[in-house]
């Protein structure tokens, strides 16, 4: 450990535009996959490889989360155009989000949202394929106030005009679109590829992307080799992609975000550890449910959880739960690059990321994934 492993600057690196993907690959399991299968070894081979790199009786643990159509368009009442991020349900049908442009949402400030056209109902096409309301009468009109500023996220409180026996859920797949990030730019998908396949529990803003690697038919291989599965619920919201801006990321403070860990997984996990087992979480946010459910207990041992988790994993951090994961590229600068070099250590991971760029890996959410292995995070 030395003191650029809490230093901001530590996590930086550069990236190629040309490398970030902005489409899926087709099937989703012929992605390629960095696997590090020692302190100091990896191999470079494809995602269907994975029941050849995993030992019968490892566990794998994925976040069973269904991306909302959270990303909703509007104006105000005959006037400019807003964009809007749902990030999470505060109270009924009151919801925090990030607004563009926020200068223009003061307190009070009336939105009224635009449907989308019929066309482009299991698509991610933006704003271009919005109509007016008087365009579909047919459709119920959808309006917001807000209410509240959020200072913790700069984001607002929005009050949605739904009687009181609705939610908004009900609206949302005619007037909202599934929120690709930002980096993606010029993609072609269809909305349900920013789905995994065993997306289920819907409330999340953005996709648990090291799950998108998966297909049934990976799954049929995965098991007929004894590698068994279990899920948590981790609704991923505004605390997976804050920015981290403080140079001493010791300071820096995650934003709460919704987790579930039932009885069911502590069970089949406690049962894979007694065997002699690895659990192996797919995705960062796995990590975080797991590793957040066992800090809430009180002594650090994994028990059935259901609440909010504001844990932040960076090196130095003692692995209570997870011993491999499997994870995409991420973000320079960023909370989840923290977690991973907490578990093989940052100038590995920096090294790693070096060579997947050389090699022409495809990065962040459509990308590339890397598996780590038990066996890379012992000395």
């Amino acid at each position: 450990m030395t003191e650029m492993d809490w230093s901001l600057d530590g996590y930086d690196y550069e990236l190629p535009p040309s490398r970030i993907a902005q489409n899926p690959v087709v099937p989703r399991d012929s992605s390629r996959l960095l696997a590090v299968d020692s302190p100091s070894s990896h191999q470079h081979r494809i995602f269907r490889n994975l029941p050849d790199l995993l030992q019968p009786g490892d566990l794998l643990v994925l976040n069973n989360t269904r991306v909302l159509p959270a990303r909703l368009y509007g104006h105000k009442p005959n006037g400019p155009a807003v964009e809007i991020l749902l990030m999470e349900e505060r109270q009924h049908n009151c919801w925090l989000a990030l607004v563009k442009p926020g200068k223009r949402l003061k307190l009070g400030s009336k939105i009224e949202f635009d449907p989308i056209a019929p066309a482009c109902e299991d698509s991610t096409t933006a704003p271009c394929c919005c109509l007016p309301d008087a365009a579909m009468p047919h459709r119920r009109r959808l309006t917001a106030t807000v209410i509240e500023r959020d200072d913790a996220t700069g984001g607002r409180l929005l009050e949605f005009d739904i009687p009181k026996d609705e939610n908004l859920a009900k609206f949302l797949d005619e007037y909202g679109h599934v929120p690709l990030p930002p980096y993606i730019e010029n993609s072609q998908a269809s909305a349900e590829q920013y789905q995994t396949v065993y997306a289920e529990r819907l409330g999340a803003v953005a996709a648990p992307t090291a799950g998108l690697h998966f297909t049934e038919e990976l799954f049929c291989r995965l098991e007929q080799r004894g590698i068994e599965k279990t899920f948590v619920t981790l609704h991923v919201g505004v605390g997976t992609f804050r920015p981290v801006e403080v140079a001493d990321v010791t300071a820096h403070k995650m934003h709460g975000e919704w987790v579930e860990v039932p009885p069911a997984t502590v069970e089949k996990i406690r049962e894979t550890q007694a065997r002699g087992g690895r659990i192996v979480a797919v995705g960062t946010t796995a990590v975080r449910a797991l590793e957040g459910a066992a800090a809430a207990s009180g002594d650090f041992s994994l028990q059935p959880f259901c609440g909010p988790t504001n844990l932040f994993i960076y090196p130095g951090y003692r692995w209570r739960v997870v011993e491999g994961m499997i994870t995409n590229f991420h973000l320079p600068r960023s909370t989840l690059m923290m977690m991973v070099s907490a578990m093989i250590g940052r100038p590995r991971l920096l090294d790693l990321y070096r060579e997947a760029i050389e090699h022409q890996y495809r990065f962040y959410s459509f990308g590339d994934a890397m598996l780590i292995l038990p066996t890379a995070t012992k000395d």
